[in-house]
């Protein structure tokens, strides 16, 4: 007996069938489906402070369910006391049954925990169909232990789909529940 995450059983049994008869596909490989989602940390104050760029991979790390990667700067600015090789950030990349157990995650339970929550801004979309939003606290998150936490993050999440057109990407996104603004 094998897992399968709940929102890829899901997209399989009904979204793609509401996606194809909405947009009249002809070909069943047209469907738009979500190929990754890749999460990614800036940490400014890490030339400073070596040990917050451990804590950021440690937090992410934890929030993804995959190990996380510490990303390091490609040129050397002088205005920010910056070397070249030196970490700045962190980042993920799920595919796969890890990136829809976080999708899963974030949709019910993280982003439901976001202070004053109204919803989605839907202006995110790149014209190619991928969506990219902005968490203000990595803390939403309910494996997170907040005494634990020496600085809040902040957390930039991008939906990459493989469809063409923000239409059918905000389309995909809407079946799978996740909460955009009403207009």
């Amino acid at each position: 007996m094998s897992y399968t995450p709940r929102l890829k059983t899901k997209y399989s049994e009904e979204i793609a069938g509401k996606l194809k008869e909405q947009f009249e596909f002809k070909s069943v490989m047209r469907i738009p489906k979500l190929k990754k989602i890749v999460l990614s940390q800036g940490v400014g104050d890490a030339i400073s402070d070596k040990k917050l760029v451990d804590s950021a991979v440690n937090d992410m790390t934890i929030i993804a369910g995959q190990k996380a990667v510490s990303t390091l700067s490609k040129k050397d600015i002088s205005n920010f006391k910056l070397r070249k090789g030196m970490p700045v950030g962190v980042k993920i990349t799920l595919r796969g049954d890890k990136m829809y157990e976080f999708l899963d995650r974030l949709i019910n339970i993280a982003l439901p925990r976001t202070r004053d929550f109204k919803g989605v801004n839907d202006k995110g979309f790149d014209g190619t169909g991928n969506f990219n939003m902005g968490i203000k606290e990595h803390i939403i998150f309910p494996e997170i232990d907040i005494d634990k936490v020496n600085k809040i993050f902040g957390m930039d999440i991008t939906f990459v789909t493989s469809t063409s057109s923000d239409e059918e990407g905000k389309a995909l996104m809407k079946e799978f529940g996740f909460p955009f603004v009403k207009n």
